[in-house]
């Protein structure tokens, strides 16, 4: 067979490659691609919050979120507007988000409101027969609430030092924002502060306004209707919807006529107050 050591060079070779191949077995791995992953897991976290729907999104899974919580706890301070409200401004501080790109992304929400409001009239109308026959109290609660909600909180602003222009922005807190902000400017006001006061209001008023009601001893749905409705216009009115389709109706009604009375007469009232 002759001499090992004399071997053929094709075994020598193949042999070479035999070693060549058990090194690269054993040798010490490299880097994992751990970075590129986290630089995808970035980027994907970005595509998610700068989505054109994610802005919906948060909303109205805060918004749900928050009605289940209070329909299982029925507590005061867990009503859904300023649970959601809180959740929403949370998930935009901590992503980062700019409120423009939000506010750009949830414009459909205020194109929807137009509609909302509309809907309104869909309660009003079944019970048209039960208001034709409060035509007359509804007049006066109208006259006397309106009156008193807005003299009571220029009052207290006048009590307690507030300049002219925190006067006049906190005088229409009581009405819708588009009122509330246009009334706020013809008189000397600050509109966007306007609009924060009419949230407050709307917040409280849907907190506090049921446990006061009956506290008072006010059972009727009409009144309980209308007094959320005075006082704190649209988020009042869906605590009353809740409550039952007469109080939302006259919730419904009571919030219309004290936004119309406000934007005819608080602008006259105080030209003739100055």
């Amino acid at each position: 067979m002759g001499d090992l050591r004399y071997a053929d060079p094709v075994v020598d070779d193949f042999r070479d490659l035999c070693r060549l191949a058990d090194a690269d077995t054993h040798q010490a791995p490299g880097p994992t691609p751990g970075g590129v992953m986290n630089m995808d897991w970035h980027g994907a976290w970005l595509s998610v919050i700068h989505h054109p729907l994610f802005g919906i999104a948060i909303t109205l899974g805060a918004y749900q979120m928050a009605m289940a919580v209070y329909e299982r706890t029925r507590w005061l301070f867990l009503q859904p507007v300023l649970v959601s409200m809180v959740v929403v401004i949370s998930v935009v501080l901590f992503c980062d988000l700019e409120y423009t790109e939000y506010r750009k992304s949830t414009e459909i929400l205020s194109t929807l409101l137009g509609p909302a409001t509309v809907a309104l009239a869909v309660p009003l109308y079944l019970n048209m027969r039960r208001i034709r026959q409060l035509f007359w109290p509804v007049l006066t609660t109208l006259v006397v609430g309106g009156v008193f909600a807005t003299g009571l909180c220029v009052g207290f602003g006048v009590l307690f030092g507030a300049d002219h222009m925190i006067l006049m922005t906190m005088a229409p807190k009581s009405v819708t924002s588009p009122i509330a902000m246009l009334v706020a400017e013809q008189i000397g006001g600050v509109a966007a502060l306007a609009a924060v006061f009419v949230l407050i209001t709307g917040v409280f008023g849907a907190i506090f306004g049921p446990g006061l009601l009956s506290l008072a001893g006010v059972d009727n749905p009409a009144a309980r209707g209308m007094a959320l409705g005075l006082t704190a216009h649209a988020v009042g009115t869906s605590v009353a919807l809740q409550e039952g389709e007469e109080s939302g109706a006259f919730a419904a009604l009571a919030m219309s006529l004290m936004g119309v009375a406000t934007a005819l007469f608080l602008p006259l009232a105080m030209s003739l107050a100055i």
